[in-house]
């Protein structure tokens, strides 16, 4: 493996993020982040799990369009997708261990069951989802190792196993909204609705066709490929309506919440809002709606980021800035927080770039592989 100056960057990256994990875990979580007991969920949560979740979205969605809707046309940018989410969900568990007061008792919602709890049920719907994204990629892993049969297995199993994640995905999308339903007195009222589950759902599926052309136009380029700019057009296609879905939902839940006010309150929370509605939902659905700019290679990387944007906005604006007022402290991350969730991002990268270059992930590499074997 060639050590280009982005992979020199990557793993320093990396080695930082270790080396502060390491002082995490010999001296507390209280010697490198800002947490208190009145502000026990930061960064950590806040990006690397509620975000983490969400941009990885486009496995279940790319898998069930491909095996479920039979739309057969986007199957080569199925597997890249399907090694996005597995990385995700990978680095998720990662940065959980990391912010665990007791990393070690991980395990414990697999023998201790809580069946009212819903972090009971996301912890079970993230084990099982991750089981279910490693058996969804090991056929890319069969084909390196020229492994015929157990690749037939999992050939035979992949719509059961599809929907499966499908299901479990929407299980724990809209789960995560849900955690926040418990503290009706602590989220501020812009962000806090009986809607939150399904606010989740709705831009996790919004923003899982942005994630899979945004990584599918930046790979194209790092690896010199031509992208599927005509299938990344049509997949774009569907964002605003998703996103036209959601934009009705946060105004019902405005609306009926009575929490209207508050977006024309002056406060830091409501310019959050405002930024987050309008620089990552309106513009985005407004640029996607344009045939132009789905069919422009730069237009479908700005609309794809924006909407990417907004959803960790809006996620960060729900984990962290929503609790300012009801925690009485302005909760920001310390600079070790910061690197090592630098450093997990930057292990995600790390891996993709190992897995791109080692195995049969882009049409073409699969095909050079068959050409081989004959």
């Amino acid at each position: 493996m060639k050590l280009t100056p982005g992979k020199a960057i990557l793993l320093a990256l990396i080695l930082l993020g270790a080396t502060v994990t390491g002082v995490r875990f010999a001296r507390g979580l209280g010697a490198v982040t800002h947490l208190s007991d009145r502000f026990p969920w930061g960064l950590w949560v806040g990006f690397d799990v509620l975000v983490g979740v969400a941009l990885a979205a486009g496995g279940f969605t790319m898998a069930a369009a491909v095996y479920v809707f039979n739309l057969k046309r986007f199957e080569p940018l199925l597997r890249p997708a399907i090694l996005t989410a597995f990385l995700g969900y990978i680095l998720v568990i990662l940065a959980l261990l990391v912010d665990l007061g007791r990393p070690y008792r991980i395990w414990h919602p697999m023998i201790m069951w809580n069946p009212r709890s819903v972090m009971f049920e996301v912890a079970w719907c993230v084990m099982l989802y991750t089981t279910v994204l490693a058996l969804e990629f090991s056929p890319a892993v069969f084909e390196r190792l020229r492994m015929e049969r157990p690749r037939k297995i999992i050939r035979a199993v992949t719509v059961p196993l599809v929907i499966a994640g499908v299901i479990l995905s929407t299980l724990h999308q809209s789960s995560l909204g849900a955690l926040f339903l418990i503290v009706p007195e602590k989220l501020h009222p812009l962000w806090y609705t009986p809607l939150l589950p399904i606010l989740f759902f709705v831009s996790a599926l919004a923003v899982a066709p942005a994630m899979v052309i945004l990584e599918a136009l930046v790979s194209a380029r790092a690896y010199r490929r031509q992208p599927e700019g005509e299938l990344l057009g049509e997949l774009a296609s569907v964002i605003p309506v998703i996103l036209g879905i959601y934009l009705l939902l946060k105004l019902y839940a405005l609306g009926t919440g009575g929490s209207i006010t508050w977006v024309f309150a002056g406060t830091v929370e409501s310019m959050m809002y405002w930024l987050e509605l309008l620089l990552g939902v309106v513009l985005p659905a407004f640029l996607l709606a344009i045939p132009d700019v789905r069919r422009s290679v730069r237009g479908l990387l700005w609309s794809s980021s924006l909407v990417v944007l907004g959803v960790v906005l809006n996620r960060l604006n729900v984990a962290i800035i929503g609790m300012w007022a009801a925690a009485g402290t302005r909760y920001l991350p310390s600079w070790m927080e910061v690197a090592i969730t630098a450093g997990i991002v930057a292990l995600g990268i790390f891996l993709y770039t190992v897995a791109v270059e080692h195995l049969p992930i882009f049409p073409e590499q699969r095909l050079r592989l068959v050409q081989q074997e004959r």
